[in-house]
């Protein structure tokens, strides 16, 4: 545990942080599941209509810091490859 006013300030920061990382980091995950989900069942449109949501989460995550930008461009190409192949 923290003993100076500071290190406890930074602790309670870091917790926040986490939050909000494992938020948008869990908001990318979903929707790759979604999409991952709609191309299995043959629903290429609505699987298209999610991916601007899902460059728009990953481009966020990685305006915070909460993924590295080689990731949020990995995870963008992967998924739009992905669509482009069950058309």
């Amino acid at each position: 545990m923290p003993h100076t006013h500071s290190a406890k300030k930074e602790l309670r920061k870091s917790i926040k942080r986490r939050a909000q990382n494992q938020k948008r980091t869990n908001l990318i995950k979903s929707l790759r599941k979604e999409i991952k989900k709609l191309i299995s069942e043959k629903k290429i449109k609505e699987a298209e209509a999610l991916l601007p949501k899902l460059y728009k989460a990953a481009d966020k995550a990685f305006k915070v810091h909460a993924i590295h930008k080689n990731k949020a461009n990995r995870i963008k190409s992967r998924t739009a490859r992905l669509i482009l192949k069950n058309k």
